[in-house]
């Protein structure tokens, strides 16, 4: 077991629902700064690369981009480094050096300067639930606390967390991701974009920047981001796009102007059997306490193995499977323990100042790409953040080149998606492999009971914390500008 504290100067100077209209059926027929890593995977991929080809040829017609909450790579994905099975049939397909990225044996010191392991969170005695997170605070993952993160551990004094955020799980509690990661590509350098919170990452993932945002601010004063977003560039190319949602949309934040692009999940269902999704699709889980399946604690990680089952698999039974790329993503860590540092990287709002700093990155979130065109066990070591998956869209549909920051049109957000890796490079140019077989989830639990209020060192816990998403709602932001929000009303 290693100890792990990530030194400040060494990194200076390195400056990187269970969905019920659903069946769960038993069978599914460098511009950033490169390493010797990520140079290899840049080149000399078996069958060549699908960014080879010109973009209107390319064989990805729909993409579809979901993207959960509050988990780092470590904390979930961790346990492929050691899956003995997934390196053997990697280092098989794909040669001797294959390898993964990950480490859930660390150590980090608390205040007092005690040395605290990571641990299997299922198997600790006294969790009161250890799939929600009951009895401990929500991890630190703010600013602030991401930067006291990164200079000194996970159990800083100012990280905010207890060791709730040293925990980990495995395959064995997340069985899709476990044959997802196994029969396709994941990504082990894609950090979240930012070393902020979740409205900031989200709002990179729409538009390649948070508008200066650190925090989780509601844009009351303008009815909305005056800022461009992709849905933008969407409307003025004329790409088919749609937002798909559970009961509160990210998308709201830019005002009146998403309105037309925002739809209930079961419109999602509906549109995948009929073959008629648009090109571009983001579908996000449901926010509130009681239809919580986004990851995010206190919500039963079980569930969301659930919900993420069910929108995969209604994307990958549908008609555009065979032309589909499938991208599962998470906002950002969540105070959760990872060992890479993140990096600094190209932006409209860089700083030599830390605190005023966006180019600095948060840590790394687990991310898979399924499609019949990715490679199958595939690790992707590129340096990859949100926008990663803006520049992959902006190439197919909007004119960008494949790599590099030029181009004849402005076809970038910010200076953050201009630079950005092609998150599609590792997708096959070669003819396609659409065969699935993913067995039917276990018949786990997922409705466990809601966490309760507690007492943590004399303090006490709020019952279920308001996620952001719900003080928007209970301050009226999503009616002011003009989406309709009745919770009672879902069929959820």
């Amino acid at each position: 077991m290693t100890e792990r504290r990530i030194d400040r100067r060494d990194f200076l100077r390195a400056a990187g629902l269970s969905v019920a209209a659903a069946s769960l059926g038993p069978q599914l027929s460098s511009l950033f700064g490169g390493t010797s890593a990520e140079a290899e995977a840049a080149r000399g991929l078996n069958g060549g690369s699908v960014l080879d080809v010109a973009a209107k040829e390319a064989p990805i017609d729909h993409v579809v981009v979901l993207m959960m909450e509050n988990r780092s790579f470590d904390h979930f994905l961790g346990w492929l480094a050691t899956d003995e099975r997934f390196i053997e049939n990697g280092r098989a397909r794909h040669g001797r050096r294959f390898y993964v990225e990950g480490d859930q044996s660390q150590a980090f010191r608390d205040p007092r300067g005690r040395r605290v392991s990571t641990y299997y969170l299922p198997e600790k005695d006294g969790e009161e639930n250890a799939y929600r997170g009951c009895g401990h605070p929500d991890p630190g993952h703010g600013w602030e606390s991401g930067r006291a993160q990164r200079d000194d551990g996970f159990l800083a004094k100012d990280s905010g967390n207890d060791e709730f955020a040293l925990g980990y799980y495995t395959n064995e509690d997340m069985p899709l991701y476990a044959q997802l990661a196994r029969r396709f590509t994941v990504f082990d350098r894609y950090h979240c974009s930012v070393l902020a919170p979740t409205f900031p990452n989200r709002e990179y993932l729409h538009a390649a920047q948070s508008g200066g945002n650190k925090s989780n601010d509601i844009p009351f004063d303008t009815l909305g981001f005056q800022w461009p977003a992709i849905w933008d560039r969407f409307a003025e190319a004329g790409v088919p796009a749609a937002y798909y949602f559970v009961d509160l949309p990210t998308i709201a934040l830019w005002g009146p102007r998403m309105v037309p692009y925002a739809r209930h999940l079961e419109s999602f269902f509906a549109d995948c059997a009929a073959g008629t999704l648009p090109n571009v699709t983001f579908v996000d889980p449901g926010f509130t306490t009681g239809l919580r399946t986004d990851d995010h604690p206190y919500a039963d990680m079980r569930a969301g193995q659930k919900f993420v089952f069910n929108v995969f698999k209604a994307f990958a039974t549908s008609p555009h499977w065979n032309s589909g790329a499938f991208f599962l993503t998470y906002d950002e860590w969540g105070g959760f323990f990872d060992h890479v540092r993140p990096p600094v990287l190209p932006d409209d709002r860089a700083s030599r100042n830390d605190l005023q700093n966006f180019g600095q990155a948060g840590f790394r979130v687990p991310t898979v790409m399924a499609s019949p065109f990715a490679r199958r066990g595939y690790v992707d070591h590129r340096l990859y953040d949100h926008t990663s998956i803006l520049r992959f869209i902006e190439w197919r549909f909007l004119g960008a080149p494949a790599e590099g920051p030029g181009g004849r049109t402005r076809w970038y957000l910010t200076e953050r998606d201009r630079h950005a890796h092609n998150i599609g490079r590792s997708l096959r140019a070669g003819s396609p492999d659409p065969g699935i077989e993913l067995g039917a989830l276990p018949q786990i639990p997922v409705t466990s009971a809601p966490c309760e209020g507690d007492e943590l060192e004399g303090l006490p816990v709020p019952e279920i914390p308001l996620s952001p998403f719900e003080e928007a709602l209970n301050a009226g932001y999503f009616e002011r500008v003009g989406f309709k929000i009745d919770l009672r009303a879902l069929p959820y």
